[in-house]
């Protein structure tokens, strides 16, 4: 009979350490060593372990090397979490952190229950996220250029007196200043308000892109559903649906607020009950879709404030 054995993967871009905890609460965790984060070494370590007549179940940490390594595991017929780093326990004192440690942790958090693996979306899923959070990107590299700029005028004494910057006028205003002394000086100024003017055009490009995606994607039905709410576009409703993924995994809303965390932070004790502001833990990018299309309720906004 196949023993089961509870593995925990910490990830790299190059290298992935394996650890490998046995069955039973007291039982032995060892530390398998390091493989190349490849599929053929994947696969060997997948091989190793069935042909020691063990049952590995796979566990490693959300991060940037995404949901490949999951899918290949799964693939080849075996049980794979993802956790989120932030929901995994950790010890007050604990200041050393090695691959190995990390991964010798996984194992034994993973066999003792304590860790809560996150929804993985599959691919198209991915590939629509991947084009809303690049232009999410995009709108906070035009923040920061936006800023730029300003910070240039107002170093030089240039300053705008109207409350509303970005607008027609405000435009004219500033194509219309004077020429600078220096012509390199002249020339910081055009290349500040050509990236600005860049950044848009990437920016509208990618806001037509998710809306023809939309149209082929198995969540249109959701994101229609989405539009009917007052304050939310196509762009509210697609990054919502995107991010939110398969609305079902959450059993009452109540889950899904607290994922998007707008649900109230709580400091209780004995008969004292003490509520604060939003927990603001989970997803950001979705939290704060959501609050846009509140402010584009009171203020009647055809075109976006935050995005």
């Amino acid at each position: 009979m196949e023993k089961i054995v509870y593995v925990g993967l910490d990830v790299h871009a190059d290298t992935i350490a394996v650890a490998i905890a046995d069955d039973g609460r007291n039982r032995e965790i060892r530390f398998h060593g390091v493989i190349e984060n490849t599929a053929d070494s994947v696969l060997g370590l997948t091989k190793r372990l069935v042909a020691a007549n063990t049952q590995p179940i796979f566990c490693y940490e959300a991060g940037p090397c995404g949901y490949g390594l999951h899918r290949l595991l799964t693939k080849l017929g075996f049980d794979c979490a993802v956790v989120s780093p932030a929901m995994i326990p950790r010890r007050a004192g604990d200041r050393i952190k090695t691959d190995r440690r990390d991964a010798e942790m996984l194992a034994r958090l993973w066999r003792a229950g304590e860790l809560t693996p996150v929804w993985t979306p599959d691919e198209e899923q991915e590939a629509m996220r991947d084009l809303i959070r690049t232009r999410k990107q995009s709108l906070d590299a035009l923040k920061i250029a936006k800023q730029q700029l300003q910070s240039f005028l107002l170093r030089h004494g240039l300053r705008y007196n109207r409350p509303t910057y970005w607008t027609k006028i405000h435009w004219r205003w500033v194509n219309e200043l004077r020429k600078f002394r220096f012509p390199h000086q002249q020339l910081a100024f055009e290349e500040l308000k050509r990236t600005i003017r860049q950044i848009e055009e990437r920016i509208a490009t990618l806001d037509q892109a998710i809306k023809d995606a939309v149209k082929d994607w198995r969540f249109d039905a959701l994101v229609d559903a989405l539009r009917s709410l007052r304050g939310v576009n196509t762009i509210i409703a697609a990054t919502l649906a995107a991010e939110i993924g398969d609305i079902n995994r959450f059993d009452n809303p109540r889950q899904l607020m607290a994922w998007l965390g707008l649900v109230p932070s709580e400091h209780s004790s004995g008969r004292t009950v003490r509520r604060g502001r939003i927990t603001k833990t989970g997803n950001a990018l979705a939290r704060t879709m959501m609050v846009e299309a509140s402010c584009r309720i009171d203020t009647h906004l055809e075109k976006d404030i935050l995005f």
